[in-house]
């Protein structure tokens, strides 16, 4: 398939600058585009792959506009990375196959399940009881969502992922440990998206709740009781323990571990890997990494950390005596 230049900006808006007719066959990085291919720049430190790219156009913000001008065609765009997320949707758009049935037929809905329009679940989904899905939204393969939980509109849900499973509750006892049943649900806003082999655990009384806009990669772990914030991000393999409250607008990097019963402020970004092990009240970027190195090093490094409260107090002591 293939899309004219000027198909494209009539769709997105953008200033363009070259041949209105170039056909575009696709999308490309700048290092690997060809003369048939439209690409993007939105970090400056890649100014050097703009000038080599053998794009036939480039997505470019207002600054980059003479730089791109001097190598070929460009669409100017006052946010290109933006603009790049619109060209991949209209893209796959006009890519669309034929439509599949809304609602496959291996696919398990419980007679009570409330669907809003134009909701697709996949092959072998499972939705049970007193779950309600918002017009929109869509659940691709083997997705199951547990008994009264509820998503919004415009969701879209990864293969393999689990939304309402049983806490991690339990009561020792002299005997064991004793089950405590957890019967809160998970309650989801509208466009969100979770990827694949994610699980959100249900509440043990109220319900873990995922507010709107908010964007899961694959493999996170959400504890029971759990509240995440609007348009908060957050990367691969990260864990987050039970009744821990994260703001919106944060972006949490892969990896991560994140306590329970904590509260992390608006806009708190935490690095890939950190371990958060207090409250954040403040925005801004926070990183909690013990750096990696030979081991032989590590371990030296490792054993002074042991001792720097030790030597805290040896400083403070001297301090006094000074």
């Amino acid at each position: 398939m293939a899309l004219q230049l000027a198909g494209i900006v009539a769709a997105l808006g953008g200033e363009l600058h070259g041949d209105p007719a170039l056909r575009i066959e696709g999308i490309a990085p700048l290092e690997s585009a060809g003369p048939a291919q439209l690409s993007f720049l939105s970090n400056p430190r890649y100014r050097s792959q703009l000038d080599a790219t053998r794009a036939g156009c480039v997505i470019v913000g207002p600054a980059m506009k003479e730089a791109a001008l001097a190598r070929g065609a460009c669409i100017v765009a006052d946010d290109p990375y933006a603009y790049f997320a619109r060209v991949t949707q209209l893209w796959k758009r006009a890519q669309a196959r034929e439509a599949s049935p809304a609602i496959h037929p291996s696919a398990v809905i419980a007679d009570d399940v409330v669907l809003g329009e134009g909701v697709r679940i996949g092959a072998h989904c499972v939705v049970e009881r007193g779950a309600r899905i918002g017009a929109g939204t869509v659940l691709k393969s083997r997705v199951t969502i547990a008994e009264d939980c509820v998503l919004g509109a415009r969701c879209i849900v990864h293969p393999g992922v689990v939304i309402g499973a049983d806490g991690f509750g339990f009561a020792p006892t002299a005997a064991g440990f004793e089950k405590i049943e957890q019967l809160g649900a998970v309650r989801i806003g509208d466009d969100v998206e979770v990827g694949a082999n994610t699980c959100i655990d249900r509440g043990a009384l109220a319900d873990t709740v995922i507010e709107d806009g908010v964007k899961l990669d694959n493999l996170v772990q959400v504890g029971h009781n759990c509240r995440i914030g609007r348009h908060t991000v957050v990367s691969g393999c990260t864990g987050i323990a039970g009744s821990a409250t994260i703001g919106a607008h944060c972006m949490i990097g892969g990896a991560a571990m994140i306590l329970g019963h904590l509260t992390i402020a608006d806009k708190v970004h935490i690095s890939a890997g950190s371990f958060v092990a207090r409250s954040i009240s403040k925005p801004g970027l926070y990183t909690g990494i013990f750096p990696i190195d030979d081991n032989a090093a590590w371990e030296k490094n490792a054993a002074t950390l042991k001792q720097l409260h030790t030597l805290r107090e040896r400083i403070k002591a001297l301090e006094k005596k000074l």
